[in-house]
């Protein structure tokens, strides 16, 4: 569906642009995002003022890239994964550093305009027992 194909690519604008409010606007009231940050579950994520402060940790503008993006509508509800690529100098940091991730992204369309109700991003991990992040990977 192009509207949620347009809202992905916007939102990876946003991020590129460090402009918390366009991205905090795409969420629900009661929207919940399971990220790879502490914690386990993030609320209030219309409220900019934690994306705001994300983005103050990065001593460089946040890269980010958007690939292999599915998207699956009917009705009201949609959901929609991707692998994405993130790249930034963290603060007091000698290198950028660059994560593939995967993202899951469930919206609903309310007075027909599509919101994020549920976010979802991770990192696999090796399940070698050492259970490290397998940062390494490349799509």
């Amino acid at each position: 569906m192009r509207e949620i194909e347009e809202l992905v690519a916007r939102r990876a604008a946003a991020v590129r642009a460090g402009d918390a409010e366009a991205l905090a606007a795409d969420y629900l009231p009661g929207a919940v995002a399971f990220t790879m940050a502490p914690p386990l579950a993030h609320r209030g994520l219309t409220d900019p003022g934690s994306l705001r402060a994300w983005f103050a940790t990065f001593a460089s503008a946040v890269d980010y890239e958007v690939r292999e993006l599915e998207v699956v509508a009917g009705g009201d509800v949609a959901f929609c994964h991707s692998l994405n690529r993130m790249s930034a100098l963290p603060s007091g940091h000698p290198e950028r550093f660059v994560l593939w991730f995967r993202s899951t992204v469930c919206l609903r369309r309310v007075a027909g305009v599509w919101r994020i109700a549920h976010e979802h991003t991770s990192v696999p991990f090796h399940m070698d027992g050492s259970f490290s992040a397998a940062v390494g990977l490349t799509p």
